[in-house]
C-alpha cells in the first residue's frame, strides 16, 4: 500500500477549481457596499449572503455553505463576538473582522479571526487580507483531504481494521459516568478539543476528534455533512435547497438546521443513491 507520506495534495485545492463563497455582515449599507465593491474585482470570490444584523448572520452561518465572512464588530443586538459564540468558533468560516475601531484587535485574534481590517478600507491592505484568506482556506481543504484519506487507508488496510462501529459512548462529567447509545445520538458537533453529542434529552461533551467520531460511528447510520457536523440519518427530516448553486441545508426532526458542505456533498449524494 502506498504510504500517506507519498501522497501529494494540490498546493491550493480550493481556489484551483471553484469560486469562494463570501458573506458580508454589517448593519451599515455603506460599509457593506464598500466590501462588496472591493470584492467585485476578485473573480474567484462571490458574495452569496449579506446580513444587516448579528441574528441574520447567525442564521446564514448555520445554514449556508460559506468559505469566508467579513464580520463587523459593533452591531446592535448581537455584535461580532456574539455571532461567533452563537455559531461556535469551529463552525465558523474563515473570518475577517471589519471595524472602525482598533481596540478589539486582540480579542478578535483570541477568537481565531484571520485578519482585522480598519475602516475606511485600504485597497492594498484588503487585497493582502484576501490572499491570506485564500491560503487559509486551501490549508483547511488540504487538512480535510488528509483526514479523509487517512480514514480510507485505515478502513482498507487489514492490519489496521477495527472491530466495527461503537454502539455506545462513555461520557465522564462532574464525577458521573453516563452511557450514551450511539443510536440515540441525533447529531455530532465539533467543539474545540471535544465533540458534542446531541441526543433527545441532553448534550454530552466527549474528548474525541471529528475524525475519531467518524471512524467510531456506523457509516450506514451516520453521515458527515460538514467538517464540524455528523448527522444520524434516522433523524433527518429533509434537505432544503437554497441559492442558485444547488446547495442544501440539512434539517433534522427537532428543527435543527446544519449546512451541507460541498466537500461532503458527493458522499451524501451517493448515500442517497443520487437524490441530490
Amino acid at each position: 500500500m502506498t504510504p500517506l507520506s507519498a501522497v501529494r495534495t494540490p498546493a491550493h485545492p480550493v481556489t484551483a477549481d471553484r469560486t469562494l463563497s463570501a458573506c458580508i455582515v454589517d448593519d451599515e449599507e455603506l460599509a457593506r457596499r464598500g466590501v462588496r465593491s472591493r470584492l467585485s474585482s476578485h473573480a474567484d470570490i462571490t458574495v452569496t449572503a449579506e446580513c444587516t444584523s448579528g441574528r441574520e448572520a447567525v442564521e446564514a452561518l448555520r445554514t449556508k455553505d460559506l468559505d469566508l465572512v467579513f464580520l463587523d464588530v459593533q452591531m446592535p443586538g448581537l455584535d461580532g463576538f456574539d455571532v461567533i459564540e452563537a455559531v461556535g468558533p469551529d463552525a465558523m468560516p474563515v473570518t475577517i473582522f471589519v471595524t472602525a475601531y482598533d481596540e478589539y484587535a486582540l480579542r478578535a485574534f483570541d477568537v481565531h479571526a484571520l485578519d482585522y481590517l480598519l475602516k475606511p478600507l485600504d485597497e492594498e491592505r484588503f487585497a493582502e487580507a484576501l490572499d491570506h484568506a485564500r491560503s487559509r482556506i486551501a490549508e483547511q481543504a488540504a487538512g480535510e483531504f488528509g483526514e479523509r484519506l487517512a480514514a480510507l487507508v485505515s478502513k482498507t488496510d487489514p492490519e489496521e481494521a477495527d472491530e466495527g462501529p461503537t454502539d455506545r459512548f462513555v461520557v465522564k462529567s462532574g464525577g458521573r459516568v453516563t452511557f450514551v447509545k450511539a443510536a440515540n445520538v441525533q447529531w455530532v458537533e465539533a467543539a474545540g478539543d471535544y465533540v458534542q453529542l446531541h441526543t433527545d434529552e441532553n448534550k454530552h461533551l466527549l474528548r474525541k476528534t471529528m475524525k475519531e467520531m467518524e471512524a467510531a460511528l456506523d457509516p450506514d447510520q451516520f453521515l458527515r455533512i460538514h467538517r464540524s457536523t455528523i448527522v444520524n440519518v434516522d433523524y433527518l427530516q429533509e434537505m432544503r435547497p437554497y441559492g442558485s448553486n444547488n446547495e442544501y441545508t440539512v434539517v433534522l426532526k427537532d428543527g435543527t438546521r446544519r449546512k451541507l458542505s460541498r466537500t461532503y456533498r458527493g458522499e451524501v449524494d451517493e448515500f442517497f443513491d443520487g437524490a441530490l
